[in-house]
């Protein structure tokens, strides 16, 4: 059976309501993970460095698709909700189509400045030419790459979480089969590695495109539109926290990869590139679920139906710290076997690695909540404490700590700086909920 926003949600019924985006986001996290084993152990370790000192940029600009989708969605869905179906759809339309023209702007700013860009972000001389070419070739495919993170939001919002589940898998499979062809088979090193990912981008960004195009289907789809400003200005300022908190991890990334060429050089940048793969694919699983949940908050926000908003607020609360404890005891559990898949080949890199990243997991336990916390902002609308929660815990507050802890404890000051900033956001979230539990009656 068909679980639809307006149902009243079980535990059972938002696990698997938000199940097919956990996956999804998980597949998506995935497109760098398998780019890095090939890189790593195909190419070398200053390759697998070459590839982390770009993906923080490539990042940054799908972020504004991220943006456009979570900010979006959480309006459409709440026009949903409000009765006003038609309407629905040319909000919906009228943000698909400025994503795809922002991307192609972005796009090709990024493929002709590149080589400045990479040595902003922290490349040398020995990285700079991978950087150049892996960059050029992943940003030329920002349009799809902005396109999947958009539909990843409006997936749920159209109420078919398993089709965007789907074609997140295809991307995937996709992304695995022509790393193994272009890198293992042509010997197209990074270069084979961007082409992949970016044409594992084009499964999942331009096919629902034409899933939306189908003229009589139900629920949202793609139709002539307007130019609504106001609707815009909305999505963009209630997405600000995803863009803040896209953009601030990847600055952040870059400030990790400067600190990391100071301290110890490209070994570095390369343990911190095995740790980031890994924080891929675990965060992904709080980002699904918060992106899986929010349609559901803005709904019932919108249908003025406090009991069930108040329902599906406690129990995702209490799926998301059950979540962030297994999730520790998890990465702790697998930091050996997961480093050696990367990095197995150097002992030295390897211990440093798997040191890092158990110092660097126990951050599991706080970021869970800020993330939900910023995207049940965004889900109610309210863009600017969702983004004030973003803006201190990914940039402040990470940015800072990497900066400082270092100073204090060495290298050890880098891995654990992820901790301290995670834990002061957390704290910040739970009051920021507290305080708003009135105005919007979740609590």
């Amino acid at each position: 059976m068909q679980i639809k926003l307006s149902d009243h949600f079980s535990y059972g019924r938002l696990l698997r309501f938000t199940l097919p985006s956990i996956i999804m986001m998980v597949i998506s996290s995935i497109y760098s993970v398998v780019d890095g084993l090939f890189v790593s152990n195909l190419v070398g370790d200053l390759a697998l460095s070459s590839v982390n000192i770009v993906f923080p940029v490539a990042m940054i600009v799908g972020s504004f698709g991220f943006m456009l989708g979570t900010g979006g969605s959480a309006i459409v869905a709440r026009t949903m909700g409000e009765g006003d179906q038609p309407l629905a759809n040319r909000y919906f339309s009228m943000i698909i189509y400025a994503v795809v023209l922002l991307g192609a702007v972005l796009s090709a700013v990024c493929v002709i400045y590149m080589e400045p860009i990479a040595r902003f972000a922290g490349a040398s001389d020995a990285l700079i030419g991978d950087c150049v070419v892996y960059g050029r070739i992943l940003l030329a495919g920002s349009v799809p790459f902005m396109l999947q993170t958009s539909f990843q939001s409006f997936f749920v919002v159209a109420e078919k979480p398993h089709l965007g589940l789907a074609l997140s898998i295809a991307a995937g499979v996709t992304n695995m089969v022509m790393d193994y062809v272009l890198i293992a088979v042509c010997d197209l090193g990074v270069a084979g590695a961007a082409i992949a990912t970016v044409m594992g981008y084009c499964v999942g960004g331009v096919l629902p495109l034409l899933y939306f195009l189908r003229p009589k289907r139900e629920g949202i789809r793609l139709t002539r539109t307007r130019f609504y400003g106001k609707q815009l200005l909305n999505a963009c300022t209630n997405g600000s926290s995803e863009l803040m908190s896209n953009i601030s991890s990847s600055i952040v990334g870059i400030l990790y990869n400067i600190q990391l060429m100071r301290l110890i050089g490209e070994q570095g940048v390369a343990a911190y590139s095995v740790m980031m793969y890994v924080d891929f694919v675990f965060v992904a699983t709080f980002l699904g679920f918060s992106i899986g949940s929010a349609p559901i908050v803005s709904y019932h926000y919108g249908a003025g139906n406090h009991p069930e908003l108040k329902n599906v607020f406690r129990k995702s609360m209490t799926v998301i710290l059950c979540t962030s404890v297994a999730m520790v005891i998890l990465s702790e559990l697998l930091s050996r076997p997961l480093s050696s898949a990367f990095v197995g080949y150097n002992a030295e890199l390897l211990e440093m690695t798997v040191h890092g990243f158990r110092l660097f997991a126990l951050c599991y336990l706080f970021c869970g909540i800020n993330i939900y916390a910023s995207s049940f902002f965004t889900a109610l609308c309210n863009g600017a404490l969702s983004a004030l929660i973003s803006f201190l815990r990914s940039l402040l507050l990470r940015g800072g700590m990497v900066l400082l802890m270092p100073i204090l404890f060495d290298l050890d000051g880098i891995w654990t700086a992820v901790i301290a900033a995670e834990g002061l956001g957390a704290v910040v979230s739970l009051g920021l909920l507290y305080a708003k539990r009135r105005q919007y009656q979740y609590l």
